[in-house]
């Protein structure tokens, strides 16, 4: 898989494509095309703008005052979890089906967008085309857009010598962040904003901010590996691999497996829906009109905290940590031991739960798929699917979960780890990378449709008691 940067031709790939019905792209090879204005993503987003921006406005014409769900006062003061009030394009939660992009399935995702090898996994630049789009792409315009993204992913030296000041025992999330400020000074929203730009075309500089960032986040995190566990032995981008494949040769990983899991990993992780911590994060961010830059970084902030993009390094470490005492070769009755050792101690099982689903995560699935098909003897994968067997009983037990069923974290660890990239500390950069493709495509919908400035009410525990109170009297009386 050949990519040349600036305006020079896919010219190492073979000369033609094979030509599949609309649901066989997952057969389809990274072949050589040649890009045409049509294939062109921002004229895509040019025609498509009028049309949904016609759309909002009906909707909001019509049904602004239709009410679409009730607000309780576990709402109010759980986190606003469940209270339907975002407009999220990109991607929709479904409880028992789990996640839809632009209302295709994860399975579905692997069998009609473009793959890098016969049978293969989605390429994440097929994934951004239809989260921005909502239509599936060609293999020509998936080509079009990984030559585009080429041709944008050069990061200046200033952004690499800002996170050398940092120390190299610096969380890599922190350093994650700190580049992506550092990038910030070339934002073009910025520089278009205070030169005078009408509010119609504000997704314009966004959008070239937006793609920029997503073509430079892989080197900036790469280069963070580098000089945290590799001594500062950087390796250079290639111009002959595709986004996820270039990724992970840059952080020193050649397996075609690992390339094939690094394209897996970016496409299931790049959207979940809008109410997730980084996800809400970018668009409140955003919403003020903060460049994407400012947004994105906001973001990643939130992903860092445990509670979210943290997860999946605590799964792993938990995983080694019944190795270390129980080995591999654990029975289920030393499983079941250790687990309720675990929770008697007044931890959580990571990698099991979800806020939104209420059945077993697709992208644990697909990702488990993943594992029997290239690495069924490791393990680690061995001890995750004793897990799998024994976890949700015994929350469904304790009777304090609503979903006991593995999420995403509870194997990308594990993965990861088979193939080399150990470093767990390193994750959530991985998921602050895929994550760009859902949320500044959103945002770039967000300008679009010109949505506003987010600001919802709150309240205190006074008013909370008082509205409470009245109601009660209210009905009693």
């Amino acid at each position: 898989m050949v990519l040349f940067r600036g305006g020079s031709v896919l010219s190492k790939f073979c000369s033609r494509v094979v030509h599949q019905p609309s649901t066989s792209y997952r057969s389809v090879r990274w072949l050589q095309v040649q890009s045409a204005p049509q294939e062109d993503l921002r004229a895509q987003l040019q025609e498509l703008i009028p049309e949904q921006q016609e759309r909002l406005k009906k909707l909001k014409s019509e049904y602004g005052k239709v009410s679409v769900g009730d607000v309780t006062v576990d709402m109010v003061i759980g986190g606003m979890r469940g209270i339907k009030g975002m407009l999220w394009n990109t991607s929709l939660l479904d409880p028992d089906e789990g996640i839809r992009f632009r209302g295709h399935t994860i399975p579905e995702c692997q069998n009609i967008l473009p793959a890098a090898i016969f049978g293969g996994e989605p390429l994440p630049e097929g994934m951004l085309w239809l989260l921005l789009t909502g239509k599936v792409p060609t293999m020509e315009q998936v080509s079009a857009l990984a030559k585009e993204l080429q041709s944008r992913a050069k990061v200046p030296d200033h952004a690499f010598k800002v996170i050398d000041s940092l120390p190299e025992t610096a969380h890599p999330m922190t350093q994650f962040t700190t580049g992506i400020m550092a990038l910030q000074v070339q934002s073009e929203f910025q520089k278009a904003y205070e030169k005078g730009i009408p509010k119609t075309k504000y997704w314009e500089p966004t959008y070239e901010d937006s793609l920029n960032l997503i073509a430079q986040l892989p080197i900036i995190a790469s280069y963070i590996y580098r000089r945290i566990y590799k001594g500062g032995k950087i390796i250079p981008s290639s111009d002959s691999l595709d986004y996820a494949a270039n990724f992970a040769s840059m952080l020193g990983f050649n397996d075609p497996k690992m390339h094939e899991l690094m394209r897996l990993y970016v496409t299931i992780h790049s959207d979940h829906e809008g109410g997730n911590v980084s996800a809400h994060t970018v668009r409140l961010v955003g919403s003020p009109l903060s460049d994407p830059y400012l947004a994105f970084a906001a973001g990643m902030n939130g992903l860092a905290g445990p509670l979210h993009g943290l997860a999946n390094q605590e799964v792993l470490r938990w995983i080694k940590s019944v190795v270390v005492e129980v080995g591999t070769d654990v029975t289920t009755d030393q499983l079941k031991e250790y687990v309720w050792k675990t929770l008697k101690s007044g931890q959580v099982v990571p990698g099991f739960g979800h806020g939104v689903l209420r059945k077993t995560d697709p992208r644990y699935t697909c990702q488990r798929e993943f594992a029997l098909k290239y690495m069924p003897d490791d393990p680690l994968f061995k001890v995750v699917s004793q897990l799998f067997e024994v976890v949700p009983p015994i929350l469904l037990e304790l009777g304090k979960v609503k979903n006991p069923w593995p999420n995403v974290d509870a194997h990308s660890g594990v993965l990861l780890n088979h193939f080399g990239l150990s470093e767990d500390r390193f994750f959530t950069v991985l998921f602050g990378v895929s994550r760009s493709l859902g949320t500044l495509s959103q945002l770039i919908w967000d300008r679009a449709l010109g949505l506003p400035l987010e600001r919802p009410k709150s309240v205190t525990m006074d008013w909370l008691e008082s509205y409470c109170n009245k109601t009660a009297a209210a009905v009693g009386a």
